[in-house]
C-alpha cells in the first residue's frame, strides 16, 4: 500500500515514525544511531496508548490488559528486521547465559513445529512465546510493536480465541486506533531505513530471536 492511500491520521503517524527512522540514516545507520531512533519510537508509541488508556478511562471504556494476563502471548507475534535487533540487543545485554540459552531452546522448539504448518494454521496455532514466564513478558521493555499496541476491550474474547481459533465469531475485541496508529508509525520508520539501504524483514518472532541471539 501507498502513503497516497492512507488516510490523514494514518499519514501523521507514517510521518511520525518516517522522522525518527531519518535519524538513525542522517548518523549513518551505525548501531548506537539505530538503537536510540528504534528506542525513541518505541517510547512514542507507548506515551500516545498510555493518553489513549487515561482517555478511555475517562468515558468508562474497559482495557482489560493487566500483568498477569497473557492469552495474547500465545498467539503468533510478528517483528521486522530493527524490532528484533532492538530486542536481541535488549536481551543480550540483561539476561543471564543461562536465561538465554532457556530462551533459545524454547525459540527453537516453537519454531521447529511452526515452520511445518500451513499459513492458516501458523495464524491459529497457540504457543507460549519463549519470553512469557509467569504470565509475563521477560523483555517487556524491549517487546515489539506488536504486543505494545494489542489492547483488549473483553478478556473474555481473548480467552474463547485461545480455546476456539477456528471459530468465525471467535474475534478479540481489541482496540482499534493503537493498532493504526502503531502498524504506521512502524511502516514510516522501515520506509525511513530503505531510504538509507537498510532492508526490513518480517520474522515470526520465536524465527527472529534464532536469528538476533544465535548471529
Amino acid at each position: 500500500m501507498g502513503k497516497s492511500q492512507f488516510s490523514e491520521h494514518d499519514k501523521v503517524f507514517y510521518s511520525d515514525g518516517y522522522k525518527l527512522g531519518l535519524l538513525a540514516v542522517e548518523e549513518g545507520l551505525d548501531d548506537v544511531s539505530l538503537l536510540q531512533a528504534i528506542k525513541i519510537l518505541f517510547t512514542e508509541a507507548d506515551m500516545l496508548i498510555d493518553s489513549l488508556l487515561n482517555y478511555a478511562r475517562s468515558q468508562q471504556v474497559l482495557i482489560d490488559c493487566k500483568k498477569g494476563c497473557a492469552w495474547c502471548c500465545f498467539q503468533p507475534i510478528f517483528a521486522v528486521s530493527h524490532e528484533i535487533h532492538y530486542l536481541a540487543g535488549h536481551i543480550k545485554k540483561h539476561f543471564s547465559k543461562e536465561q538465554i540459552k532457556v530462551v533459545i531452546g524454547k525459540a527453537r522448539k516453537k519454531n521447529n513445529i511452526i515452520e511445518k504448518l500451513a499459513e492458516k494454521e501458523v495464524l491459529n496455532y497457540k504457543s507460549a512465546c519463549p519470553l512469557l514466564k509467569d504470565g509475563a513478558c521477560m523483555a517487556y521493555e524491549a517487546r515489539p510493536m506488536a504486543c505494545r499496541i494489542y489492547l483488549s476491550m473483553d478478556v473474555n474474547s481473548c480467552k474463547a480465541f485461545y480455546d476456539n481459533p477456528e471459530q468465525e465469531d471467535s474475534i478479540v475485541k481489541l482496540l482499534e486506533f493503537p493498532l493504526k496508529a502503531g502498524r504506521m508509525m512502524n511502516e514510516g520508520f522501515k520506509a525511513a531505513l530503505k531510504s538509507g539501504g537498510r532492508e526490513s524483514t518480517e520474522f515470526r518472532l520465536e524465527h527472529g530471536l534464532l536469528v538476533g541471539l544465535e548471529n
